[in-house]
């Protein structure tokens, strides 16, 4: 069994917050650069340009892409020989959260109780942390900060499985075409089929890492990913709901085996500052 320090887990995450915070990633820009050559709108060209120069001051000035900078969301492969020194996983996590958060002055956006008490924690924590055993002796760690307001606009239904394909394309294309310009086009939209209640949303939010670009492994849900892409597309919503043809970039689908009687669908959108930053440290 290999050893990885508790400061090393703590250092990592804090470089992470500001990482994920300043640079957009590759795939990222690459998606924007190709929208604004086929966009077919003036206006929509023009608001996709001022995306790209906006990734390009946050990542020269190292300043936020967005001033929501977002609940910290964090996807960890654990490997099962390696053990963590003076401490574990979640606390550090929450910790290099919190001076994340802290040293690069990024908004802190959570509140301790929904209802009750909703007062500011003031560093950003608790993160949501979503952990998952795997083989070898690594820690890997992605950091996905989601904003709050293409949060807001994703959704999940239990569908009737009779309703098949077209239902779910039905369901997944209203959801993100009725969010209009709330969810800050052009979106990335992460779709989860199968599982139960709350497999699907996880498998929604998960499918928003894959690489835009990629295609899926599947023939079957490649397809239906160009679908359902082209459909929104045609939606005319354009970029920043102003009107347009690219009101997302892309639809990534991950599934899950689910109950005979059920047809759980969940849409996870991301607005374009579709934020992720990835470590993996060894022992």
């Amino acid at each position: 069994m290999k050893t990885i320090n508790y400061e090393t887990i703590i250092n990592a995450v804090e470089a992470l917050c500001l990482e994920a915070a300043y640079n957009l990633p590759a795939d990222i820009l690459q998606s924007l650069k190709h929208a604004i050559v086929t966009e077919a709108s003036d206006l929509g060209k023009d608001i996709l340009a001022q995306c790209e120069d906006n990734a390009a001051i946050a990542r020269e000035k190292k300043i936020p892409l967005c001033q929501d900078t977002g609940v910290a969301v964090y996807f960890v492969e654990y490997g099962t020989d390696v053990k963590i020194k003076d401490g574990d996983i979640y606390a550090a996590i929450q910790e290099g959260t919190r001076r994340g958060y802290s040293s690069g002055y990024l908004r802190k956006s959570m509140v301790r109780d929904p209802i009750f008490d909703r007062t500011n924690t003031k560093d950003n924590t608790p993160a949501i942390i979503h952990l998952e055993l795997v083989p070898g002796d690594k820690i890997k760690i992605t950091l996905c900060p989601k904003g709050g307001g293409a949060e807001n606009m994703s959704a999940m239904k239990m569908l009737k499985p009779l309703v098949g394909k077209q239902g779910v394309i039905d369901f997944v294309v209203d959801t993100v075409v009725s969010s209009g310009g709330n969810a800050c086009p052009p979106v990335i939209v992460g779709v989860g089929i199968g599982g139960n209640f709350e497999k699907v949303t996880y498998l929604a939010k998960k499918a928003l890492l894959r690489e835009v670009g990629t295609t899926n492994p599947d023939p079957r849900y490649r397809e239906l990913e160009q679908e359902i892409l082209e459909k929104i597309n045609a939606s005319g919503v354009g970029p920043q709901g102003l009107g347009g043809t690219n009101m997302a970039l892309a639809v990534h689908i991950l599934t899950h085996p689910c109950h005979i009687a059920s047809l759980p669908v969940a849409v996870n959108i991301n607005c374009h500052a579709a934020r992720h930053a990835t470590v993996e440290l060894t022992p």
